[in-house]
Order: structure tokens, then sequence, then C-alpha cells
């Protein structure tokens, strides 16, 4: 039994020992904690501004008018983005509560019409803030 208690284990080129480890190794660890405790107290902080997004209800408005109006445009085989996308919002319902298919249509829609709407209101913040704080 204490023969295994103090067995070894190799690999990786070095040797790690299973024994206990004796109380000076066990005083260090505890010196070494306790330093990185003390060096964390001397808090470094920084200025950020709370309401960092800045969110304006005209950046979304805009941005969702600015959006939906070219995405209703029928350029699609005489169909809009914004059309298909209910419509398969529409037939996907249909069969509730069987969920959509990965190979249905729908998920294209989606994806598309929802990166360009992201798309819109992004660019929308980055022109309304920059705007009203002169960064041009």
């Amino acid at each position: 039994m204490a023969a295994m208690a103090t067995s070894s284990v190799t690999g990786l080129g070095s040797s790690l020992s299973l024994s206990r480890p004796s109380s000076k190794a066990a005083v260090s660890r505890t010196l070494s904690f306790t330093s990185r405790r003390s060096s964390r107290r001397n808090v470094i902080t920084c200025s950020f501004p709370r309401d960092w997004l800045r969110r304006d209800f005209n950046v979304i408005g805009f941005g969702l008018i600015g959006w939906l109006a070219p995405s209703s445009i029928p350029a699609i085989n005489g169909n809009s983005l914004t059309g298909l996308f209910f419509s398969s919002i529409g037939e996907e319902l249909s069969h509730w509560p069987t969920g959509p298919a990965l190979t249905s249509p729908f998920w294209l829609w989606m994806v598309t019409w929802h990166l360009g709407l992201f798309l819109c209101l992004t660019f929308g913040q980055i022109g309304f803030k920059g705007r009203t704080e002169d960064y041009f």
C-alpha cells in the first residue's frame, strides 16, 4: 500500500510523484498565493461611460424604414425579399408544431433579411452618432 502512494508517473520527459508534498512545498504555495492576492489589491480603474451604447430610437426607426424600403422592391423573380421572407413564415406555420426543414428556403430568406436589417441598423448608429458628435 505504501508503495502505491509513493509511485511515480512518467510522461512527457519528466516524472510526477504522487506522494504527499512536504510541508515546505505547501508553505511556498501558500506564500505565492498570498503574494498574488496582495498584488490584486492594486486595482486599476478606468472611466468607461455607463451609457456606452448611446441608444437612440431615431436610429431604430430610420434604420427599420431604411431596410424595409429597399427589401420590399420586387427584384427576385418579381418578388421582394420581405415578401419572400414573410410568405415563407406563413408556409412554415402551416405545419405547426413541426419546425422548418434544413432544406427549406425559409432559412435563406431569414438570414438574408436579418443580416441586411442588422447591417442597416449598425451603419445607421455609426452614421447618426458620428454626425451628432461631429466625427464627420
